[in-house]
């Protein structure tokens, strides 16, 4: 026991951060988009080293993420479906939402664009035109903001979408992507995690710029009156940097390829 003791604080001497471990650890519930386009692993290091803590992460499509948020599993939760969080937060699962940035949704499709909708600007019409000529479409289908997002505009085109051309795959955006790649089939992306893949698929953007595609991300804390175990201290200061100059000059400069991933509001 006292050589492995001696051996601790030998190795704190020669480098302290081999054993100094994070005093405190703050649970964050967030969007697949954040994690996949490899934003958070610039994001969050500053954070944890000023206030020597981790972050640990979940990520998972919004709706779990809010839902991990009602059972109070995690502290805090970025996510960006907008009509869900104002909802989370009006029955009292969630204060102090903050706007943290945008990018925007985009429709890929394969190079041959068999649907014909290549650089139409209006996507409720695009959408429309994969349902009425039944080509490949591969859905999260997972109540993601980006599954949330694809059915309003199903809605509003007017379209319930069944049948062998519409796959539900239950799963996070890259994986998506890259299987509606391999079927040469159509799909709804953000564009951060798009260009975060955009070497290991084929698809390319036939869709964008249409107000409708508009994709912000709010960070929420988990109302410590319904759960006395969130980390309210921590919690607040985790807001409080990811709408700081700091963070926003990290999201801002943050890349992939050349091109700029997200936007700050």
């Amino acid at each position: 026991m006292k050589k492995t003791i001696l051996t601790i604080i030998l190795l704190a001497m020669l480098n302290p951060s081999v054993v100094v471990a994070a005093s405190e650890h703050l649970r964050l519930a967030t969007t697949t988009s954040t994690e996949n386009s490899g934003l958070l692993a610039k994001l969050l290091p500053p954070f944890e080293q000023a206030n020597n803590c981790q972050v640990d992460v979940i990520a998972v499509g919004t709706g779990k993420a809010i839902k991990l948020g009602e059972t109070g599993d995690v502290d805090v939760v970025m996510v960006h479906a907008r009509s869900k969080e104002d909802k989370f937060v009006a029955d009292g699962h969630g204060v102090d939402r903050h706007d943290v940035m945008y990018n925007d949704f985009v429709l890929l499709g394969p190079a041959s664009d068999p649907a014909e909708i290549s650089g139409m600007a209006d996507a409720i019409e695009a959408i429309g035109k994969i349902a009425s000529d039944k080509i490949t479409f591969v859905s999260r289908g997972d109540d993601s903001g980006t599954h949330n997002r694809e059915k309003q505009l199903w809605q509003a085109a007017g379209v319930t979408p069944a049948g062998d051309w519409y796959l539900e795959a239950g799963r996070g955006m890259g994986e998506v992507i890259v299987m509606a790649g391999e079927r040469q089939g159509y799909t709804l992306s953000d564009r951060g995690t798009y260009l975060a893949f955009k070497d290991k698929t084929p698809l390319r953007i036939v869709g964008e710029g249409d107000k409708r595609l508009f994709n912000p991300y709010g960070v929420i804390m988990v109302n410590p009156q319904k759960h006395t175990h969130v980390k309210v201290e921590l919690a607040e200061k985790f807001l409080d940097y990811l709408t700081s100059d700091q963070a926003r000059a990290l999201i801002t400069v943050y890349r992939r390829g050349g091109e700029q991933l997200f936007y700050v509001q």
